[in-house]
């Protein structure tokens, strides 16, 4: 079948409309769907090519959900996304497979993500033979330069993952994200289980395999200073929709919504000299399977009025670049 073409801006690489997907809860005595998990529930940006992009809030919004949904490890419940000015909902199996090559993840944890009976090799390889590279030469040659490239030796390939370090296995699963030359890589939290001595290394290593190869990143993390470092544009996850989007200083220095203001309050401070005042959230985070009507945030929110507990926020741009989802935001 052959996909149309949409209408999309050149710099963009992905566009991202309406995004949705819900998780079925099966109960009773025919397991029959009784209800939803609303991991994602609404969710539209774009990420522009060479561009980083960082996805962060509190565990169980939704992050990681949109990242696999994306690149559809989970099937969307509804919404559009264009990659390269086609819909990827659209395409069969076959042709998903092979629109597969210019996408890639990089999974959080070092250590399950790896297959512990094939060698470091067959696992960085596996790519290209799934691609076509069927010539063993040509295969070995190029993961030998790619792992080179992620900080390894050649001499690494016939090992197998438990003979590496957590930073070591990372690298090792960065070099099979890079190695089918992919366009857009979602990288899924890739230094949460790290070391922070080993999160430096890691962070810079991604950001000159971007520069060599042309990357795109879709960069999900819960830790805002990495992605203040990394990221060209940060988006502020909560309950399965984004509430503000804008580039990192926009974001630090002037933060609209209030759920933001909240985050960013309890970063620590490098001198303990400095008092910062701290925003405490009310309450615990809602159950996604039956969140409040209107505004998500509403039921913690310490500035809501009434208008915010039964209408949603639209989702505008503010200024250049820099959307949020508040009635209240000027």
């Amino acid at each position: 079948m052959t996909v149309e073409l949409k209408k999309v801006s050149s710099d963009n690489l992905l566009e991202v409309s309406n995004l949705v997907k819900y998780f079925p809860l099966k109960g009773g005595f025919f397991r029959k769907s009784k209800n939803f998990v609303k991991a994602v529930d609404g969710v539209s940006f774009f990420i522009r090519r060479g561009e980083t992009l960082g996805i962060v809030g509190e565990s169980g919004c939704g992050k990681t959900t949109t990242g696999r949904t994306i690149l559809r490890l989970h099937e969307p419940t509804k919404g559009e996304i264009l990659f390269d000015g086609i819909d990827l909902r659209k395409l069969k199996a076959e042709e998903l497979r092979q629109k597969r090559k210019d996408m890639s993840i990089i999974f959080q944890d070092p250590y399950s993500s790896l297959n512990p009976r094939m060698t470091v090799g067959d696992i960085i390889g596996e790519p290209l033979l799934v691609h076509g590279m069927t010539d063993n030469k040509q295969r070995t040659a190029a993961v030998h330069a790619m792992l080179e490239e992620v900080g390894l030796a050649p001499y690494h390939y016939r090992r197998f993952p438990h003979e590496f370090s957590g930073g070591q296995r990372q690298r090792v699963g960065i070099a099979r994200a890079v190695i089918s030359s992919p366009k857009l890589i979602v990288c899924d939290e890739p230094v949460s289980a790290l070391d922070v001595s080993i999160q430096s290394q890691i962070l810079n290593l991604l950001k000159d395999l971007q520069r060599t190869h042309n990357l795109t990143y879709l960069f999900i993390a819960h830790n805002l200073s990495v992605v203040k470092h990394i990221s060209d544009r940060v988006g502020v996850m909560y309950l399965g929709k984004f509430v503000e989007l804008a580039v990192p200083k926009a974001l630090f220095a002037h933060p609209m919504h209030p759920y933001t203001q909240a985050l960013l309050s309890a970063i620590p401070h490098a001198n303990p000299d400095i008092r910062m005042d701290r925003l405490m959230l009310k309450g615990d985070v809602p159950s996604p399977v039956n969140p409040p009507s209107g505004c998500r945030f509403h039921t913690r929110c310490s500035v809501a009025v009434d208008r915010c507990k039964v209408e949603d926020p639209e989702w505008r741009e503010i200024r250049p670049d820099h959307f949020v989802a508040c009635h209240l935001a000027q």
